[in-house]
């Protein structure tokens, strides 16, 4: 085991798979010179050179169609998003063609390509740079889509997401590039669509991904205190869901709390809560409850900003009122 930053292991898992395949290469605004935007690419020109470490324009339709096209005579592309705001400018590449290529070809085209970058707030970025897309990417088949929170998690399935044929949106946290955590040694993956219990407990369930796991964390200590046993569920893939996880989980505490930074209206949350009342139903003793960000454009003051975001405080009040405590 090693300890390593989010940023490291993220750094890690792709310069492994560039050297265990020759067909893997980096594109994206300033991967190369620079080094990454937020230095996850730290030494990869250096060591792979300008071939495989291609550093863009500032053409987001334009770079991931050359990735589409990459994809389909048999390279395996990961594109850097410098975040998944500026996605939105690619999404007709994106959602046209590399989510749907491998139906309409009849499968005669795979689509090896990996879309990675930034996702959610970070400090005071503002309304056009902080959004939760997640959504987005889920509802559309031939997307497979990625959110984890700890070191581990993000080398072990970026590594699985870059050696899978279909497209994967691997979304990352800015806030937690620097967080540290245990990463096995050697060869070391783990599989797309698992999810991962991150704390057992016997009182409710919270369901959590990415940066939000974090805050789910730290709510459940609180409540620890108070006697409150809280299970946190990890999906990790948002697509594929591993919804039994969630469904066994929820069996066991008869409660379910839903954590996610994104907007409410037709969020994963929502979909996630549907199908924990379509499937599990008779074991509820509580209504579901949905934590969100608060439903406005994200404001660029640092109090409004934190006003916006779920905090540890709204956790505990959904936990204590699933609980009917409150």
């Amino acid at each position: 085991m090693a300890e390593l930053t989010v940023r490291e292991a993220l750094n890690q898992a792709m310069a492994e798979e560039m050297e265990r395949d020759p067909n893997v290469f980096l594109m994206g605004e300033e991967v190369g010179f620079y080094n990454g935007a937020y230095k996850v690419s730290q030494g990869l020109l250096d060591r792979f050179g300008p071939m495989r470490v291609i550093d863009t324009p500032i053409t987001e339709l334009g770079f991931t169609g050359v990735g589409v096209g990459a994809a389909m005579v048999g390279l395996r592309p990961i594109i850097e998003m410098m975040t998944f705001n500026f996605s939105i400018l690619a999404l007709d590449q994106i959602i046209n063609n590399a989510a749907k290529m491998r139906y309409m070809s009849g499968g005669q085209f795979d689509m090896p390509l990996t879309i990675r970058g930034v996702n959610g707030a970070a400090h005071q970025l503002a309304a056009q740079h902080s959004q939760s897309l997640e959504v987005l990417f889920t509802h559309f088949p031939g997307l497979k889509v990625i959110a984890p929170s700890i070191p581990k998690d993000f080398k072990g399935l970026l590594k699985s997401a870059i050696r899978d044929d279909n497209t994967v949106i691997f979304m990352e946290s800015e806030v937690l590039y620097s967080y540290k955590g245990e990463v096995p040694d050697g060869e070391f993956t783990i599989p797309i669509g698992v999810g991962d219990i991150k704390r057992e407990g016997t009182d409710c369930t919270v369901i959590a991904w990415g940066k939000a796991i974090h805050t789910a964390l730290a709510a459940a200590k609180e409540l620890e205190k108070e006697g409150i046993s809280i299970e946190i569920v990890d999906p990790r893939t948002l697509r594929p869901l591993d919804e039994n996880l969630i469904f066994e989980s929820v069996k066991k505490t008869n409660r379910a709390v839903i954590v996610e930074e994104a907007l409410p209206f037709s969020s994963v949350g929502s979909e996630i809560s549907y199908r924990i009342q379509k499937n599990v139903f008779d074991y509820l003793d509580a209504p579901i409850e949905k934590v969100n960000g608060k439903d406005v454009p994200m404001p660029y003051n640092k109090h409004l900003e934190h006003l916006a975001l779920p905090q540890v405080a709204d956790v505990i009040q959904s936990v204590k009122r699933s609980l009917y405590l409150i």
